[in-house]
């Protein structure tokens, strides 16, 4: 059987031997593909292949034919709809730890350009100049590096710049003190790391918690002087408020792989201060970044369509497709649980008990288990798939434990999940219902049958009269739709939780606003 495999990406010569030393499969190069033409031919082909040029949205995969796999060369998946590709059944695939070495390097080499006005003295003397005390710089010996984010790609930072003789303070909400004692990086609070860093490194991947994490309200908290360098992903720092901060003196100076569009505007106000350095997304670009990459995923996709191998997949385990079928509403109501609780705190935890109950405990659990990883470790976590999850746990300090109930439980099958923090421990449930239907049914000593879907406002309140009234007309005042309503209450009067389903994304201001309430004792947005 021949498989058709498309790239619409550069992919590296020594990627293209993978596939094309295989009689089985038959590669089509065409980089620079339209969307909507990707969109037309797709059906056709087994495997795409793509790095972040290109993007596979729902629309893409509304036709998606016989399309069993997307590789990702590479480690984020942003350019990909993964919520649509596994609805569809298609297998996603990254390739973690490709780039790792040389993200981290540019980052540092992005930091010391902004140290030392590189490319501006550069583009100064090619310009027949000779400005040398314009371009006066600062050391980073003796400085504080704060690093925001302690995956992969910003413990090699914090280990290069150590060996620049900086201190390396960082904050990551999935990191434990032992664990980053281990790093010898000083874990802080993210306000704290604002006020000591003289560089301030962003390495965490773009979820609705870190849009914009970097804006003005961070910039104030920040020292005079301080410089900022992004290359993760854009749209993590807020680039109009970092360009108001740069223009007032606040921020010395910015180096930026990113942006939050890409290409960016000529106009782009960014690109017109001189005291930002920017370079097109080189994070990964080096000949042996390209290389690992372009290898990992060929040998990837090939393994995957001709022996049935799962490697390095973000939505789905490597199991038997008998046992997938089984299992697959319990790893989507079990990565939903982990996602909940990361969203409901961001203290580390450092331990994680799944229990299981009813006909799922019958089955092979440990898949489940990693769901419930990768849902809570997602959040914080650029590279987190069903391969590397618990080692990403057992790193952070977390351990992690599974058991089957003995005693009959209010449900067919049924996923607790209690994470214990220092401050406490906290408590999800869900249930599958059927073949699919997937509820949410407790958050702590609260108990409902909610819809673990979409954009949910969550309200802890008092259990009083009209406070769901006063919550719907003050979003109906804002435009908000409200999509569905459940709730949940540990006794008449006492204490309630409310599930509001919105349709569109509730303002901080608005939340502001709830909070507010005499009757409202917290209120947040949740993405499930």
């Amino acid at each position: 059987m021949t498989y058709r495999v498309l790239a619409t990406d550069p992919l590296d010569q020594q990627g293209v031997d993978v596939f094309e030393a295989n009689p089985d499969i038959e590669l089509d190069l065409k980089p620079g593909m339209k969307p909507d033409e990707l969109a037309r031919v797709i059906g056709g082909y087994d495997a795409l292949v793509i790095r972040s040029g290109s993007k596979v949205t729902a629309d893409t995969l509304k036709n998606h034919g016989k399309l069993r796999v997307i590789g990702r060369a590479g480690i984020g998946v942003d350019n990909i709809d993964v919520a649509a590709a596994t609805a569809r059944g298609i297998v996603v695939m990254n390739t973690p730890g490709g780039n790792n070495v040389t993200t981290a390097e540019h980052a540092i080499t992005l930091m010391l350009a902004a140290a030392r006005f590189i490319p501006q003295a550069d583009a100064s003397v090619r310009a027949g100049k000779w400005e040398r005390t314009k371009f006066t710089g600062t050391e980073v010996c003796n400085k504080t590096l704060g690093i925001v984010g302690l995956g992969n790609i910003g413990r090699i930072v914090a280990e290069r710049a150590q060996g620049l003789r900086m201190r390396v303070i960082g904050y990551d909400p999935f990191v434990t003190h032992e664990a980053s004692a281990k790093l010898g990086v000083e874990l802080v609070t993210l306000d704290d790391l604002y006020a000591r860093a003289d560089f301030i490194s962003v390495h965490v991947p773009m979820t609705p918690e870190t849009k914009g994490l970097i804006g003005a309200a961070a910039f104030a908290k920040m020292k005079k002087g301080v410089r900022i360098v992004n290359a993760a992903r854009g749209g993590i720092v807020d680039e109009a408020a970092l360009g108001e901060a740069i223009t007032s003196g606040k921020v010395a100076g910015a180096a930026l792989d990113v942006f939050a569009e890409e290409p960016p505007p000529k106009d782009h106000p960014l690109l017109a201060l001189p005291q930002v350095v920017v370079t097109p997304h080189l994070g990964a670009a080096t000949s042996e970044a390209q290389v690992n990459v372009a290898i990992a995923i060929a040998e990837q996709i090939t393994n995957f369509l001709v022996r049935g191998e799962v490697q390095a997949a973000v939505n789905m385990p490597s199991l038997s497709a008998e046992m997938l079928q089984l299992l697959r509403p319990h790893l989507q109501l079990g990565e939903k649980l982990g996602s909940l609780l990361a969203q409901l705190s961001t203290e580390p935890p450092t331990e994680i008990s799944v229990e299981y109950a009813g006909a799922v405990a019958e089955l092979d659990i440990r898949p489940v288990t990693i769901a419930v990883l990768r849902g809570l470790l997602t959040r914080f976590i650029d590279d987190v798939n069903y391969v590397n999850a618990p080692a990403l746990a057992k790193e952070r300090g977390i351990v992690v434990k599974e058991a089957r109930a003995n005693q009959p439980t209010n449900f067919v099958n049924s996923i607790e999940v209690r994470v214990t923090r220092s401050s406490g421990t906290q408590v999800v449930e869900g249930a599958v219902f059927g073949a699919s239907i997937l509820r949410l049914v407790r958050i702590d000593d609260f108990y409902m049958e909610a819809v673990p879907e979409g954009a949910v406002l969550l309200l802890n309140n008092r259990d009083v009269p009209g406070v769901v009234g006063r919550v719907g007309t003050l979003l109906g005042q804002h435009g908000i739709n409200i999509a569905g309503l459940e709730l949940g209450r540990e006794r008449a009067g006492g204490m309630a939780i409310s599930f509001f389903h919105v349709d569109e994304v509730v303002p901080e201001a608005v939340l502001a606003d709830l909070r507010r309430s005499p009757d409202i004792v917290s209120a947040q947005l949740l993405q499930l």
